[in-house]
Protein backbone atom coordinates (compact mmCIF):
# COMPACT_ATOMS: atom_id res chain seq x y z
CA UNK A 1 0.00 0.00 0.00
CA UNK A 2 1.18 3.56 -0.65
CA UNK A 3 2.05 5.48 2.87
CA UNK A 4 0.38 8.95 2.79
CA UNK A 5 1.35 9.94 6.16
CA UNK A 6 4.43 11.42 4.48
CA UNK A 7 4.08 14.95 2.74
CA UNK A 8 3.80 14.22 -0.96
CA UNK A 9 4.96 17.14 -3.63
CA UNK A 10 1.92 17.81 -5.92
CA UNK A 11 2.49 19.60 -9.47
CA UNK A 12 0.77 21.50 -11.27
CA UNK A 13 0.78 20.70 -15.05
CA UNK A 14 2.51 24.30 -15.42
CA UNK A 15 4.93 24.27 -12.81
CA UNK A 16 6.46 20.59 -14.26
CA UNK A 17 6.23 21.58 -17.49
CA UNK A 18 8.16 24.72 -16.38
CA UNK A 19 10.67 22.91 -14.98
CA UNK A 20 11.06 19.57 -18.01
CA UNK A 21 11.58 23.32 -19.98
CA UNK A 22 14.26 24.38 -17.55
CA UNK A 23 15.84 21.12 -17.80
CA UNK A 24 15.90 20.65 -21.46
CA UNK A 25 17.33 24.02 -22.28
CA UNK A 26 19.83 24.00 -19.74
CA UNK A 27 21.30 20.63 -20.49
CA UNK A 28 20.70 21.05 -24.39
CA UNK A 29 21.40 25.14 -25.16
CA UNK A 30 22.61 24.71 -28.81
CA UNK A 31 22.55 21.53 -30.58
CA UNK A 32 23.55 20.02 -33.91
CA UNK A 33 21.65 17.76 -35.52
CA UNK A 34 20.67 16.05 -39.13
CA UNK A 35 17.34 14.64 -40.30
CA UNK A 36 15.05 14.54 -42.98
CA UNK A 37 12.02 17.54 -43.38
CA UNK A 38 8.97 15.91 -43.64
CA UNK A 39 5.66 17.73 -42.94
CA UNK A 40 7.02 21.24 -44.12
CA UNK A 41 4.36 23.92 -43.60
CA UNK A 42 4.64 28.20 -43.83
CA UNK A 43 1.50 29.74 -42.51
CA UNK A 44 1.05 33.41 -43.13
CA UNK A 45 3.34 34.53 -40.35
CA UNK A 46 6.62 33.11 -42.80
CA UNK A 47 7.97 30.75 -39.99
CA UNK A 48 8.83 27.07 -41.23
CA UNK A 49 7.08 24.56 -39.10
CA UNK A 50 8.23 20.90 -40.11
CA UNK A 51 9.36 17.50 -38.53
CA UNK A 52 12.42 16.37 -38.79
CA UNK A 53 13.00 12.29 -38.80
CA UNK A 54 15.15 9.48 -39.23
CA UNK A 55 14.41 5.57 -39.18
CA UNK A 56 13.52 5.47 -35.82
CA UNK A 57 12.36 8.96 -34.45
CA UNK A 58 11.26 12.03 -35.12
CA UNK A 59 11.30 16.00 -33.59
CA UNK A 60 9.36 18.64 -34.56
CA UNK A 61 10.93 21.66 -35.44
CA UNK A 62 10.37 25.70 -36.19
CA UNK A 63 12.42 28.49 -38.10
CA UNK A 64 11.59 31.81 -37.25
CA UNK A 65 11.40 34.16 -39.86
CA UNK A 66 14.21 36.55 -39.22
CA UNK A 67 16.41 33.37 -39.46
CA UNK A 68 14.76 31.30 -42.93
CA UNK A 69 15.59 34.45 -45.01
CA UNK A 70 19.07 34.13 -44.32
CA UNK A 71 18.75 31.01 -45.76
CA UNK A 72 20.13 30.45 -49.57
CA UNK A 73 17.93 27.42 -50.46
CA UNK A 74 14.57 26.58 -49.64
CA UNK A 75 13.16 23.50 -47.55
CA UNK A 76 11.35 20.93 -49.48
CA UNK A 77 9.63 17.67 -47.85
CA UNK A 78 12.21 14.79 -48.33
CA UNK A 79 15.12 17.04 -48.36
CA UNK A 80 18.23 15.98 -45.91
CA UNK A 81 19.16 18.58 -43.42
CA UNK A 82 21.96 19.72 -40.71
CA UNK A 83 20.85 22.27 -38.38
CA UNK A 84 21.78 24.17 -35.29
CA UNK A 85 19.36 24.78 -32.67
CA UNK A 86 18.15 24.76 -29.11
CA UNK A 87 15.64 22.44 -27.62
CA UNK A 88 12.37 23.99 -25.74
CA UNK A 89 9.15 22.93 -24.53
CA UNK A 90 5.70 24.52 -26.12
CA UNK A 91 4.44 24.91 -22.83
CA UNK A 92 0.28 25.50 -24.01
CA UNK A 93 0.11 21.79 -25.33
CA UNK A 94 3.53 20.32 -23.73
CA UNK A 95 5.67 19.35 -26.68
CA UNK A 96 9.65 19.95 -27.03
CA UNK A 97 10.35 21.29 -30.35
CA UNK A 98 13.78 22.14 -31.95
CA UNK A 99 13.90 25.97 -32.10
CA UNK A 100 16.55 26.09 -35.25
CA UNK A 101 19.05 29.36 -35.99
CA UNK A 102 21.13 27.22 -39.16
CA UNK A 103 20.08 25.08 -41.42
CA UNK A 104 22.30 23.64 -44.69
CA UNK A 105 21.23 20.87 -46.97
CA UNK A 106 23.20 17.45 -45.58
CA UNK A 107 25.52 15.73 -48.12
CA UNK A 108 25.76 19.10 -50.07
CA UNK A 109 26.80 22.20 -49.89
CA UNK A 110 24.38 25.48 -49.12
CA UNK A 111 25.45 26.91 -52.49
CA UNK A 112 25.32 24.49 -55.03
CA UNK A 113 21.91 23.76 -53.60
CA UNK A 114 20.65 27.41 -53.87
CA UNK A 115 22.43 27.44 -57.43
CA UNK A 116 20.36 24.42 -58.51
CA UNK A 117 17.04 25.52 -57.34
CA UNK A 118 17.76 29.38 -58.76
CA UNK A 119 18.93 27.60 -62.05
CA UNK A 120 15.61 25.40 -62.28
CA UNK A 121 13.04 28.59 -61.36
CA UNK A 122 14.69 30.94 -63.70
CA UNK A 123 14.56 28.10 -66.67
CA UNK A 124 10.95 27.50 -65.85
CA UNK A 125 10.15 31.39 -66.24
CA UNK A 126 12.12 31.49 -69.57
CA UNK A 127 15.08 33.06 -68.86
CA UNK A 128 17.12 30.31 -70.63
CA UNK A 129 15.21 30.14 -73.95
CA UNK A 130 17.14 30.56 -76.72
CA UNK A 131 14.12 32.79 -78.38
CA UNK A 132 15.71 35.25 -76.18
CA UNK A 133 18.90 35.86 -77.36
CA UNK A 134 20.14 38.72 -78.82
CA UNK A 135 22.72 38.23 -81.70
CA UNK A 136 26.14 39.68 -82.03
CA UNK A 137 27.30 42.68 -84.05
CA UNK A 138 29.33 41.55 -86.59
CA UNK A 139 31.56 44.89 -85.93
CA UNK A 140 30.91 46.34 -82.57
CA UNK A 141 31.96 50.46 -82.66
CA UNK A 142 32.30 49.93 -78.93
CA UNK A 143 32.78 47.23 -76.48
CA UNK A 144 32.34 47.88 -72.56
CA UNK A 145 33.34 45.29 -70.24
CA UNK A 146 32.54 45.13 -66.95
CA UNK A 147 34.80 43.82 -64.30
CA UNK A 148 37.37 44.27 -61.77
CA UNK A 149 40.11 46.96 -63.10
CA UNK A 150 42.81 45.61 -60.94
CA UNK A 151 42.45 41.74 -61.99
CA UNK A 152 44.28 40.18 -64.90
CA UNK A 153 41.22 38.99 -66.38
CA UNK A 154 40.94 43.34 -67.71
CA UNK A 155 44.94 43.45 -69.50
CA UNK A 156 44.16 39.70 -71.13
CA UNK A 157 40.96 41.53 -72.76
CA UNK A 158 42.38 44.37 -73.85
CA UNK A 159 45.70 42.68 -75.05
CA UNK A 160 43.38 40.32 -77.39
CA UNK A 161 40.78 42.97 -78.55
CA UNK A 162 43.81 45.30 -79.37
CA UNK A 163 45.87 42.32 -81.57
CA UNK A 164 42.52 41.30 -83.05
CA UNK A 165 41.66 45.00 -83.90
CA UNK A 166 43.85 47.46 -83.12
CA UNK A 167 41.99 50.90 -82.01
CA UNK A 168 38.47 49.69 -81.17
CA UNK A 169 36.74 52.04 -79.05
CA UNK A 170 37.16 49.90 -75.67
CA UNK A 171 34.85 51.12 -72.07
CA UNK A 172 35.90 49.63 -69.13
CA UNK A 173 33.22 49.94 -66.54
CA UNK A 174 34.68 48.62 -62.97
CA UNK A 175 32.59 46.75 -60.84
CA UNK A 176 32.92 44.17 -57.81
CA UNK A 177 32.89 41.05 -59.11
CA UNK A 178 33.08 38.58 -55.62
CA UNK A 179 32.32 39.92 -51.75
CA UNK A 180 29.61 41.94 -50.54
CA UNK A 181 28.02 45.03 -52.68
CA UNK A 182 29.49 42.66 -56.03
CA UNK A 183 26.00 41.73 -57.04
CA UNK A 184 24.73 45.72 -56.75
CA UNK A 185 27.55 46.90 -58.65
CA UNK A 186 27.22 44.73 -61.71
CA UNK A 187 23.50 45.74 -61.26
CA UNK A 188 24.56 49.10 -61.56
CA UNK A 189 26.67 48.73 -64.02
CA UNK A 190 24.58 46.88 -66.38
CA UNK A 191 21.50 49.25 -66.01
CA UNK A 192 24.37 52.45 -66.60
CA UNK A 193 24.94 51.30 -69.93
CA UNK A 194 21.75 50.05 -71.31
CA UNK A 195 20.49 53.90 -69.81
CA UNK A 196 22.98 55.37 -71.76
CA UNK A 197 23.12 52.84 -74.77
CA UNK A 198 25.89 53.74 -76.76
CA UNK A 199 27.86 50.29 -76.38
CA UNK A 200 27.28 47.73 -79.07
CA UNK A 201 28.08 45.17 -77.39
CA UNK A 202 28.90 44.04 -72.87
CA UNK A 203 31.27 41.52 -71.99
CA UNK A 204 30.67 40.65 -68.29
CA UNK A 205 33.95 38.93 -67.19
CA UNK A 206 35.78 37.81 -63.83
CA UNK A 207 38.55 34.59 -63.18
CA UNK A 208 38.16 31.48 -61.82
CA UNK A 209 37.39 30.74 -58.35
CA UNK A 210 35.44 28.63 -56.04
CA UNK A 211 31.58 28.46 -55.83
CA UNK A 212 31.63 31.08 -52.94
CA UNK A 213 33.46 33.69 -54.94
CA UNK A 214 31.24 33.48 -57.78
CA UNK A 215 28.07 34.17 -55.99
CA UNK A 216 27.60 37.08 -57.30
CA UNK A 217 27.38 35.91 -61.08
CA UNK A 218 24.94 32.96 -59.43
CA UNK A 219 22.41 35.47 -57.94
CA UNK A 220 18.69 36.48 -59.21
CA UNK A 221 19.51 40.20 -59.63
CA UNK A 222 22.49 39.92 -61.75
CA UNK A 223 20.68 37.17 -64.21
CA UNK A 224 17.34 39.39 -64.21
CA UNK A 225 19.74 42.36 -64.98
CA UNK A 226 21.30 40.63 -68.05
CA UNK A 227 17.84 39.53 -69.60
CA UNK A 228 16.38 42.92 -69.10
CA UNK A 229 19.52 44.15 -71.09
CA UNK A 230 18.37 45.76 -74.38
CA UNK A 231 22.32 45.41 -74.99
CA UNK A 232 23.83 41.70 -76.30
CA UNK A 233 25.66 40.57 -73.36
CA UNK A 234 28.74 37.66 -73.08
CA UNK A 235 28.94 36.17 -70.58
CA UNK A 236 33.08 35.14 -69.21
CA UNK A 237 33.16 33.91 -65.85
CA UNK A 238 35.80 31.82 -64.52
CA UNK A 239 37.21 28.62 -66.49
CA UNK A 240 35.85 26.79 -69.34
CA UNK A 241 34.71 24.08 -67.05
CA UNK A 242 32.86 26.32 -65.09
CA UNK A 243 29.32 27.03 -64.92
CA UNK A 244 27.48 29.70 -63.37
CA UNK A 245 23.63 31.25 -63.74
CA UNK A 246 25.27 34.48 -65.82
CA UNK A 247 26.28 32.03 -68.36
CA UNK A 248 22.76 30.41 -69.10
CA UNK A 249 21.03 34.15 -69.06
CA UNK A 250 23.30 35.86 -71.27
CA UNK A 251 23.25 36.16 -75.08
CA UNK A 252 26.67 34.13 -75.52
CA UNK A 253 28.87 32.07 -73.11
CA UNK A 254 32.64 32.37 -73.45
CA UNK A 255 34.37 29.66 -71.64
CA UNK A 256 37.17 32.12 -70.63
CA UNK A 257 37.58 36.10 -70.47
CA UNK A 258 39.80 35.49 -73.55
CA UNK A 259 37.32 33.67 -75.49
CA UNK A 260 35.05 36.20 -74.86
CA UNK A 261 37.67 38.92 -76.64
CA UNK A 262 37.90 36.69 -79.33
CA UNK A 263 33.85 36.23 -79.91
CA UNK A 264 32.99 40.23 -79.39
CA UNK A 265 35.44 40.86 -82.52
CA UNK A 266 36.69 39.48 -86.05
CA UNK A 267 40.74 39.95 -87.10
CA UNK A 268 41.39 43.24 -88.39
CA UNK A 269 43.99 41.91 -91.19
CA UNK A 270 41.72 39.46 -91.70
CA UNK A 271 38.90 41.59 -92.56
CA UNK A 272 41.37 43.73 -94.99
CA UNK A 273 42.38 41.01 -96.25
CA UNK A 274 38.61 40.10 -97.17
CA UNK A 275 38.26 43.25 -98.46
CA UNK A 276 41.15 43.64 -100.73
CA UNK A 277 39.97 40.04 -101.97
CA UNK A 278 35.97 41.49 -102.74
CA UNK A 279 37.81 44.50 -104.33
CA UNK A 280 39.69 42.76 -106.83
CA UNK A 281 36.92 40.64 -107.48
CA UNK A 282 34.35 43.56 -107.93
CA UNK A 283 36.81 45.04 -110.34
CA UNK A 284 37.52 41.90 -112.26
CA UNK A 285 33.74 41.32 -112.14
CA UNK A 286 32.73 44.69 -113.00
CA UNK A 287 35.25 44.72 -116.23
CA UNK A 288 34.21 41.49 -117.60
CA UNK A 289 30.75 42.73 -116.95
CA UNK A 290 31.44 45.84 -119.48
CA UNK A 291 33.44 43.98 -121.64
CA UNK A 292 30.28 42.02 -122.30
CA UNK A 293 27.97 45.31 -122.42
CA UNK A 294 30.76 46.43 -125.48
CA UNK A 295 29.73 43.31 -127.26
CA UNK A 296 26.68 43.44 -127.07
CA UNK A 297 26.40 47.13 -128.31
CA UNK A 298 28.74 45.88 -131.27
CA UNK A 299 26.45 43.29 -132.05
CA UNK A 300 23.42 45.78 -132.11
CA UNK A 301 24.97 48.30 -133.95
CA UNK A 302 25.68 46.21 -136.82
CA UNK A 303 22.03 44.69 -136.95
CA UNK A 304 20.95 48.09 -136.50
CA UNK A 305 18.59 49.75 -139.95
CA UNK A 306 19.13 53.08 -141.67
CA UNK A 307 17.19 55.41 -139.75
CA UNK A 308 16.49 57.11 -143.47
CA UNK A 309 14.95 53.91 -144.62
CA UNK A 310 13.84 52.90 -141.54
CA UNK A 311 11.50 56.28 -141.58
CA UNK A 312 10.59 55.82 -145.35
CA UNK A 313 9.45 52.65 -144.47
CA UNK A 314 7.21 54.15 -141.61
CA UNK A 315 5.97 57.13 -144.01
CA UNK A 316 4.84 54.20 -146.11
CA UNK A 317 3.04 52.45 -143.57
CA UNK A 318 1.54 55.59 -142.32
CA UNK A 319 0.11 56.76 -145.58
CA UNK A 320 -1.43 53.42 -145.90
CA UNK A 321 -2.82 52.88 -142.54
CA UNK A 322 -4.29 56.96 -143.20
CA UNK A 323 -6.18 55.52 -146.47
CA UNK A 324 -7.05 52.07 -144.29
CA UNK A 325 -8.30 54.88 -141.69
CA UNK A 326 -10.04 56.58 -144.21
CA UNK A 327 -11.96 54.12 -145.62
CA UNK A 328 -12.97 52.55 -142.44
CA UNK A 329 -14.56 56.12 -141.28
CA UNK A 330 -16.64 56.74 -144.39
CA UNK A 331 -17.93 53.61 -144.44
CA UNK A 332 -18.81 54.03 -140.67
CA UNK A 333 -20.03 57.27 -141.25
CA UNK A 334 -22.20 55.74 -144.25
CA UNK A 335 -23.65 52.88 -141.76
CA UNK A 336 -24.19 55.60 -138.97
CA UNK A 337 -26.02 57.88 -141.88
CA UNK A 338 -28.02 54.95 -142.75
CA UNK A 339 -29.02 53.99 -138.83
CA UNK A 340 -29.78 57.41 -138.10
CA UNK A 341 -32.12 57.36 -141.28
CA UNK A 342 -33.80 54.55 -140.19
CA UNK A 343 -34.23 55.35 -136.41
CA UNK A 344 -35.57 58.84 -137.64
CA UNK A 345 -38.25 57.32 -140.01
CA UNK A 346 -38.83 55.09 -137.40
CA UNK A 347 -39.13 57.94 -134.54
CA UNK A 348 -41.22 59.55 -137.13
CA UNK A 349 -43.47 57.16 -137.38
CA UNK A 350 -44.00 56.31 -133.40
CA UNK A 351 -43.84 60.39 -132.89
CA UNK A 352 -46.47 61.03 -130.50
CA UNK A 353 -48.29 64.00 -132.96
CA UNK A 354 -48.64 60.56 -135.49
CA UNK A 355 -50.18 58.24 -132.79
CA UNK A 356 -52.47 61.02 -131.84
CA UNK A 357 -53.66 61.16 -135.39
CA UNK A 358 -53.73 57.50 -135.50
CA UNK A 359 -55.85 57.33 -132.50
CA UNK A 360 -58.02 60.30 -133.59
CA UNK A 361 -58.74 58.43 -136.61
CA UNK A 362 -59.42 54.73 -134.89
CA UNK A 363 -61.74 57.00 -132.19
CA UNK A 364 -63.60 58.55 -135.40
CA UNK A 365 -64.18 55.00 -136.89
CA UNK A 366 -65.24 53.39 -133.40
CA UNK A 367 -67.88 56.10 -132.50
CA UNK A 368 -69.14 55.80 -136.20
CA UNK A 369 -69.35 52.37 -135.76
CA UNK A 370 -71.03 52.44 -131.97
CA UNK A 371 -73.59 54.55 -133.20
CA UNK A 372 -74.02 52.30 -136.31
CA UNK A 373 -73.98 49.65 -134.01
CA UNK A 374 -76.64 51.67 -131.43
CA UNK A 375 -78.92 51.97 -133.87
CA UNK A 376 -79.22 48.91 -134.86
CA UNK A 377 -79.54 47.50 -131.74
CA UNK A 378 -82.23 50.18 -130.96
CA UNK A 379 -84.46 49.18 -134.16
CA UNK A 380 -84.07 45.27 -133.07
CA UNK A 381 -85.59 46.33 -130.03
CA UNK A 382 -88.33 48.58 -131.04
CA UNK A 383 -89.49 45.94 -132.97
CA UNK A 384 -89.00 43.58 -129.89
CA UNK A 385 -91.31 46.49 -128.18
CA UNK A 386 -94.22 46.40 -130.49
CA UNK A 387 -94.40 43.02 -130.91
CA UNK A 388 -94.41 42.10 -127.24
CA UNK A 389 -96.50 45.16 -126.86
CA UNK A 390 -98.72 43.66 -129.21
CA UNK A 391 -99.19 40.33 -127.56
CA UNK A 392 -99.81 42.21 -124.38
CA UNK A 393 -102.77 44.58 -125.68
CA UNK A 394 -104.18 41.11 -127.07
CA UNK A 395 -104.12 39.92 -123.54
CA UNK A 396 -105.04 42.59 -122.17
CA UNK A 397 -108.22 42.54 -119.49
CA UNK A 398 -109.10 45.98 -121.12
CA UNK A 399 -109.07 44.84 -124.65
CA UNK A 400 -111.70 42.06 -123.97
CA UNK A 401 -113.85 44.87 -122.06
CA UNK A 402 -113.70 46.96 -125.57
CA UNK A 403 -114.90 43.85 -127.02
CA UNK A 404 -118.28 44.27 -124.75
CA UNK A 405 -117.31 42.27 -122.09
CA UNK A 406 -117.11 43.45 -118.60
CA UNK A 407 -115.98 41.90 -114.86
CA UNK A 408 -118.11 41.53 -111.78
CA UNK A 409 -116.37 41.21 -108.62
CA UNK A 410 -118.07 41.74 -104.95
CA UNK A 411 -117.85 45.23 -103.18
CA UNK A 412 -115.97 46.05 -101.47
CA UNK A 413 -114.07 42.84 -101.27
CA UNK A 414 -112.87 42.52 -104.85
CA UNK A 415 -113.55 39.56 -105.25
CA UNK A 416 -114.37 38.27 -109.00
CA UNK A 417 -117.63 36.67 -109.24
CA UNK A 418 -117.32 33.15 -111.46
CA UNK A 419 -119.80 31.02 -109.73
CA UNK A 420 -123.61 32.54 -109.01
CA UNK A 421 -123.59 30.13 -106.00
CA UNK A 422 -120.47 32.84 -104.70
CA UNK A 423 -122.46 35.77 -104.09
CA UNK A 424 -126.40 35.90 -102.31
CA UNK A 425 -129.39 37.62 -102.85
CA UNK A 426 -129.20 41.36 -101.87
CA UNK A 427 -125.28 41.21 -102.13
CA UNK A 428 -123.42 44.67 -103.71
CA UNK A 429 -121.31 43.72 -106.73
CA UNK A 430 -119.38 45.61 -108.74
CA UNK A 431 -119.55 45.57 -112.53
CA UNK A 432 -116.47 46.83 -114.72
CA UNK A 433 -117.60 47.35 -118.50
CA UNK A 434 -114.70 49.53 -120.79
CA UNK A 435 -115.59 52.58 -120.44
CA UNK A 436 -115.79 52.20 -116.21
CA UNK A 437 -118.17 50.90 -113.44
CA UNK A 438 -121.66 49.81 -112.50
CA UNK A 439 -122.44 49.10 -108.56
CA UNK A 440 -125.57 46.59 -108.75
CA UNK A 441 -127.33 44.52 -106.33
CA UNK A 442 -128.69 40.82 -107.24
CA UNK A 443 -132.03 40.49 -107.27
CA UNK A 444 -132.37 36.86 -108.05
CA UNK A 445 -130.40 34.17 -109.70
Amino acid sequence: MIDTSTQRRIYIVSELTAEIKALLEENFPFIWITGEISNFRVPLSGHFYFTLKDENAQINAVMFRAQNRKLVFYPEDGTSVTGLGRISVYEPRGNYQLILEYLEPAGAGAIQVAFEQLKLRLADEGLFDEKYKKPLPFLPKKISIITSPSGAVVHDILKILNRRFINLNIEIVPSKVQGDGAEKEIVSALELLNDRFDTDVVILARGGGSMEDMHAFNSEDVARAIFASNIPVISAVGHETDFSIADFVADLRAPTPSAAAEMAVPVKHELKNRCSELTRFLTVRYFRYIDNLQTVIKGLSQRLIDPQKKIDDLRLRIDDLTSRLVRICVNNLAQRRERLMWRTESLYKNSPLMQSKIAYDKLEQININLLIYIKIYLDKKQYSLRELSARLHSLSPAAILDRGYSITSTHPEGVVVRDPHAVAIGQDLEVMVAKGSLFCRVKGK
